[in-house]
């Protein structure tokens, strides 16, 4: 019975140097957390990420490390694992020793019982970078797509002109007062040439209205559904921000829009609205559709955020690579590429806003 007993201590001391060897060795950010929001424990990949000793980590308050903008949502998620409401793929920066900026992938497991949270993290600082500047390049492309297309209608319909005019010209020259047949001659060739150019530069401009229809194609679209699509893809942002989306499409329920261009409205929108909250309270955001007085179709979205000086950002609100606040995850492209969405298929956008007092985007599509 003895021996028994032995080898049952045995067993659990060799599971637990087992365990000792997977927490230590593990590249992943491993951490035991109190309720208290310190930690109780961490492995080595925390301290070699962050630059901190482990004596530094455990001596301060979590939230401490946490990247300025972030912890708010940070508290918040952590009230929700008081709560015992698990966390998976929360997403946050903190701050290293050095002053650099790292993100973090986290799933957290409560246990009230002993008022810890056991919690695994990834770094997924690269897997960020690369998407922002995938972001950078979409939206450089997508302007240098505009301005290629814009080049090339305004020559084909500033040609068109002159062309014309020299149409008009032969029909108005009188050639039975010309007796030289090789004047005649070449007033023909010049005549069926400018003809024929007129005739490719319609066929170029049919050709660019033939691919914008394929590429922009419209369809008829249920309001909600692309929207509860994007609220679906960003749902742990929204549980995390504590964000509450107000929806009401009763008035208009569908339109005739881009489905991609849709939901890159929404997404771009809503992400802004809970990226720019104010720090003393919750992100509201209102989403409803509405006939202007004119009897078009109109989307609005608002949200109680920090807002924009008009007066300073007004001419430049949609421009490429404008910054209006100090977020370290800015990068000036989400409002360009709605502006883009909505002008390229004949619509407008309008912004109203104040500092402190949020914004609201107003965007009218063509009938």
């Amino acid at each position: 019975m003895i021996r028994a007993e032995e080898k049952v201590a045995d067993d659990n001391l060799e599971t637990l140097t087992v365990f000792e060897k997977f927490f230590d060795l593990s590249p992943d950010l491993l951490c035991i957390a109190g309720f208290d929001g310190y930690f109780k424990r961490i492995n080595p990949a925390v301290s070699k990420l962050l630059g901190y000793s482990n004596e530094e980590l455990m001596s301060r308050p979590i939230n401490e490390f946490v990247y300025l903008d972030d912890q708010k949502i940070t508290d918040f998620a952590r009230n929700e694992l008081r709560n015992k409401v698990s966390l998976f793929n929360f997403e946050n920066r903190y701050l290293t020793k050095k002053g650099d900026v790292v993100w973090l992938l986290w799933t957290s497991l409560p246990i009230e019982s002993d008022k810890l949270v056991y919690a695994i993290a990834k770094n997924i600082t690269y897997k960020k970078e690369l998407e922002e500047e995938r972001n950078l390049h979409l939206a450089e492309l997508t302007k240098i797509n505009n301005d290629f297309k814009q080049l090339t209608y305004t020559t084909a319909h500033d040609l068109r002109s002159p062309v014309n005019n020299l149409l008009a010209v032969f029909e108005l020259l009188d050639v039975a007062q010309i007796s030289d047949s090789e004047t005649l001659e070449y007033i023909s060739i010049l005549k069926s040439t400018t003809a024929s150019l007129k005739e490719t530069l319609n066929d170029y401009v049919a050709i660019l209205n033939k691919k914008n229809e394929v590429n922009e194609h419209i369809e008829e679209l249920n309001l909600n559904e692309s929207l509860n699509e994007v609220l679906l893809s960003i749902k742990s942002l929204i549980q995390n921000s504590g964000a509450i989306i107000n929806v009401d499409f009763s008035r208009l329920e569908k339109i005739n829009f881009n489905k991609a261009y849709l939901k890159s409205i929404f997404l771009n929108l809503i992400t802004n609205s809970i990226k720019y909250a104010k720090t003393d309270c919750l992100p509201i955001v209102s989403i409803y559709s509405q006939k202007n007085i004119n009897g078009n179709n109109e989307l609005v979205i608002s949200d109680n955020g920090i807002g924009f000086d008009m007066e300073k950002v007004k001419d430049k609100i949609f421009g490429l690579h404008q910054k209006f606040h100090n977020n370290i995850d800015s990068n000036g492209i989400g409002l360009y590429l709605v502006y883009n969405h909505v002008t390229s298929l004949g619509g407008r956008i309008a912004v109203k806003s104040k500092i402190n007092e949020g914004a609201k985007f107003i965007i009218t599509f063509k009938d």
